[in-house]
């Protein structure tokens, strides 16, 4: 597997082949650390640790037009996001699922299979259960 250079995106949405070990693996690619998954492609995501804020969903807000999933994975467990967060995918008529990030990998994988317009915010874990 290749190593994508700093700051490159993969330019088109794809299936998530592997998770856990700080990264993701997709197309032949091992990527380390946090992932967006959009339609324009697949992205680096730089998530601070903490409650996720509005602020680091800037870049799929860009896109919500042409989303009408995000799955977003929280880690190993999942915590309830902030209120400003739903409201703004609300008013954009995007569906929020908050999930830990091996289901939102599964579920990402399913829906992207059935050509649905969907999206993930994926934050790394080192160890999966």
């Amino acid at each position: 597997m290749t190593e994508p250079e700093a700051g490159r995106n993969y330019p088109q949405q794809v299936g998530i082949d592997a998770y856990g070990n700080g990264g993701f693996r997709f197309a032949g690619i091992s990527h380390r650390g946090s992932l967006l998954c959009l339609p324009s492609g697949m992205a680096a995501w730089q998530v601070a640790a903490g409650p996720l804020t509005l602020d680091a969903l800037r870049p799929v807000l860009a896109e919500a037009d042409d989303i009408d999933v995000l799955l977003i994975g929280l880690g190993m467990d999942i915590a309830p996001l902030a209120p400003e967060i739903r409201q703004a995918f609300r008013e954009r008529s995007v569906i929020v699922e908050a999930i830990a990030t091996g289901g939102a990998v599964r579920t990402y994988n399913v829906l992207l299979a059935e050509q649905r317009a969907v999206a993930a915010a994926l934050i790394a874990v080192d160890r999966v259960r």
